[in-house]
């Protein structure tokens, strides 16, 4: 089954879901950034994903990390600025927090998309608080033009226009998230 048929029949009620990035864009793009982050950070950072959006992301760059001879630690934070709907709501909630100690390691936060950057500015002022050395930011997908806050992310997967997108996390009410490439939900 191609693509096409497989995209017509996750779309709901007629709507399709045209490819935005594939899914070997997006392979080849998290290996070059797993380069950029361990040339940068160093073969140890703290790696804390913001779930639930970056898991996918996530789960590709630690493996391509360790490709590249790092040997990241691990933990996450659960971040919610949405609740049911496709709008922020402006105010960010820790849903899950982490549980690794912070104090003096090099974090690098992974997020699927900057947007507003209410999330991923509150996730780095949290992590400096705690005392981390240094903090930085990855997300798969920048959206400039839309930033509510003073917010850029150290590592960029792919600038992305100003669309709704779903696919390799991200969901729209909790759907299409296992799509293996980011997509637009066409009507």
């Amino acid at each position: 089954m191609g693509n096409t048929e497989v995209m017509s029949k996750l779309a709901p009620q007629g709507a399709r879901i045209s490819v935005l990035f594939s899914a070997g864009e997006i392979a080849t793009r998290v290996r070059e950034l797993a380069t950029e982050i361990v040339a940068t950070m160093g073969p140890e950072p703290l790696v804390i994903p913001v779930l639930k959006g970056s898991f996918i992301f996530a789960a590709d760059l630690l493996r391509a990390l360790h490709e590249e001879g790092a040997e990241p630690d691990m933990d996450f934070i659960s971040l919610s600025s949405y609740g049911k709907g496709t709008q922020s709501l402006g105010e960010v909630r820790i849903l899950r927090d982490t549980e690794a100690d912070i104090e003096g390691r090099d974090v690098l936060i992974i997020d699927d998309i900057l947007e507003s950057g209410r999330t991923l500015a509150f996730a780095k002022d949290l992590m400096m608080a705690r005392r981390a050395r240094s903090v930085r930011t990855c997300v798969l997908l920048d959206k400039p033009g839309k930033l509510a806050v003073q917010m850029k992310a150290d590592f960029v997967g792919f600038k992305c226009a100003d669309r709704f997108v779903v696919g390799y996390g991200m969901d729209v009410a909790h759907a299409y998230r296992q799509l293996p490439f980011v997509g637009v939900v066409e009507s």
